[in-house]
């Protein structure tokens, strides 16, 4: 109710408005709740925004890895243009915040040899079926001669009554596992949550749940559909430096090598093993799975570079009448950088994941600045997304802010650039009362919300906003749908399609002719009129009853009165 109020005086007021628009009269407050509405609304410059993604996506920033002289350029732009919109450091003054990383590079990789006394010759993989790494913070990281042991999807979720390690001591062994969840693989709405990712799904969750066993080696299966991304994403992502953040013990509970291999790899090895891979991965989806250990065993090396550095995520802050509340806006200003690949393009652009996303926290921030408010605003340029969300991990550890009153975030990662929709995809779709406030603003666009299209991906658990939601703040990812207003669904889906196998991760990602920057007006447009919304309420958005997370929110209850 609190946001429908609010949704109809703003559209009343902005009907047919200009740059800037005065609003009228206040309605009544309901259920409690001190409604409010700011007396002058701007609206977004799409010249703008579009120099910026554009800048933030050029070579000259060299595909902004982290600790790297592209970063300095990017934390620089960014600082440079939240300072001229009239923000403050979010830091205790300062817009830096330091996050300290270690890059580990593979020199050396060795081929991951299997053998087995059944058979006279070993199975080698080598570099184009595997890729292999360790995260211990070490020169040389290696497994030799360790048992193979399947264990399904390496999920342990007592909630779902699974435990594909159940009766079983993995201590010492390397286990090999699927990518996704056991719903996904069946497509059963009663099974984990059906075809929608879950986070045991996620490949994070799986070498963290992995090294909880004691495993030494860890073995990841990639399957297109289940993981969501060709091949060439995993290889092309880690190959090359990798940043995690500096740990006491040097991630030395860490299993000694992880690792992804290509399905039919995998074929080769549950063959070798003497097993059906098909039959196998059948199995692994049925409750009450148990893990199969293979007469085999696996030997593998790394030789690491090891690089101590500093990044840092850019925090700014546009003060409100009421200075501990918050309404925060996230995005990784990060890429892959770049590589010598001898003459063609090797820079890392990354135009759509996540310039364009950081371009828009500098636009709103714009906007907003020539607004008053009651609620303070909060924008985070967090680094290292690229390499397992690290700079919203170290914030999320080490916030400026309090997250008890952070009311809400609102995560951009990657926009539409089809054109305009009739849908808005909320990633996460039904989590928490933040959509209802998304609702009335995507109506008054004469959208609708909608599941993501591809929620098996798990797309809700790899972006910066996953980790706010588990210190318990109300988060809302949403983003362009693809059903075109003008071109249909089946266009959409296409577009999206082609984006991922083409442009995602790749060099590619550039600003190109095919862009239809209007679906991003209005998203930018959503974004804006929800953190309003926020703003000038003093309610605190609410998980769903059921939601994973609102428990801890719950808990934290008392510290916002």
């Amino acid at each position: 109710m609190l946001a429908r109020i609010f949704v109809l005086a703003f559209i009343v007021v902005c009907a047919g408005c200009g740059e800037r628009t005065s609003v009228g009269d206040e309605p009544a407050p309901a259920e409690g709740d001190s409604v409010r509405q700011p007396s002058v609304v701007a609206t977004v410059d799409m010249d703008r925004f579009r120099q910026d993604v554009e800048q933030l996506s050029s070579d000259a920033f060299d595909g902004r890895s982290p600790s790297s002289e592209g970063e300095k350029k990017t934390t620089d732009y960014l600082i440079s243009a939240f300072k001229a919109s009239g923000l403050v450091g979010g830091n205790q003054g300062n817009f830096l915040q330091e996050v300290p990383l270690v890059e580990i590079t593979a020199e050396t990789v060795s081929p991951m040899t299997f053998e087995t006394s059944e058979s006279e010759a070993p199975l080698s993989l080598k570099d184009d079926v595997r890729v292999m790494w360790t995260k211990r913070v070490v020169e040389k990281s290696s497994i030799t001669d360790s048992a193979v042991v399947f264990v399904g999807y390496g999920i342990v979720a007592p909630e779902y009554d699974w435990n594909d390690y159940a009766g079983i001591d993995v201590a010492g062994k390397t286990v090999v596992m699927l990518v996704n969840d056991p719903g996904f693989a069946t497509g059963d709405p009663e099974l984990f949550n059906g075809r929608s990712m879950t986070y045991y799904g996620r490949w994070t969750y799986k070498y963290e749940e992995a090294a909880r066993q004691g495993a030494a080696g860890v073995i990841l299966v990639h399957e297109l559909e289940a993981a969501g991304y060709p091949w060439i994403v995993v290889s092309g992502g880690w190959n090359g430096p990798q940043f995690d953040l500096e740990s006491s013990d040097g991630n030395a509970s860490r299993a000694a090598i992880e690792s992804w291999i290509t399905m039919p790899a995998a074929v080769a090895l549950f063959e070798y093993a003497g097993h059906d891979y098909t039959m196998l991965r059948a199995a692994a989806a049925e409750p009450g799975f148990k893990p199969v250990e293979f007469p085999v065993t696996v030997s593998a090396s790394v030789e690491n570079r090891l690089k101590r550095s500093k990044s840092n995520n850019v925090v700014a802050l546009l003060p409100g009448e009421v200075s501990d509340e918050t309404v925060a806006f996230s995005a990784h200003w990060d890429h892959l950088g770049s590589v010598d690949a001898g003459g063609a393009d090797g820079i890392y652009n990354g135009a759509v994941d996540n310039a364009s996303g950081t371009a828009a926290l500098l636009e709103m921030a714009r906007v907003l600045s020539q607004e008053p408010r009651r609620r303070s605003y909060l924008f985070l340029a967090v680094t290292a997304e690229e390499s397992g969300l690290l700079g919203s991990a170290w914030y999320a550890r080490n916030p400026t802010v309090a997250l008890e009153k952070m009311a809400a975030l609102i995560n951009i990662d990657a926009m539409g650039i089809i054109g305009p929709t009739r849908d808005v995809a909320v990633i996460g779709y039904g989590s928490s009362t933040l959509e209802d406030i998304l609702a009335d603003i995507a109506a008054n666009q004469d959208r609708v919300l909608a599941p993501e299209s591809t929620p098996e991906k798990g797309f809700f658990y790899r972006s910066d906003h996953f980790n706010f939601a588990k210190y318990g703040v109300p988060v809302l990812y949403a983003k362009a749908g693809v059903d075109h207003r003008e071109k249909g669904r089946e266009y959409g889906l296409a577009a999206a399609a082609k984006h991922t196998a083409e442009r995602y991760h790749q060099p590619s990602d550039e600003i190109h002719d095919g862009w239809d920057w209007r679906g991003m007006q209005e998203d930018l447009e959503l974004y804006l009129g929800v953190a309003r919304v926020v703003a000038w309420s003093d309610a605190w958005p609410q998980w769903r009853e059921g939601n994973e997370f609102k428990g801890v929110r719950d808990a934290s209850t008392e510290q916002r009165r």
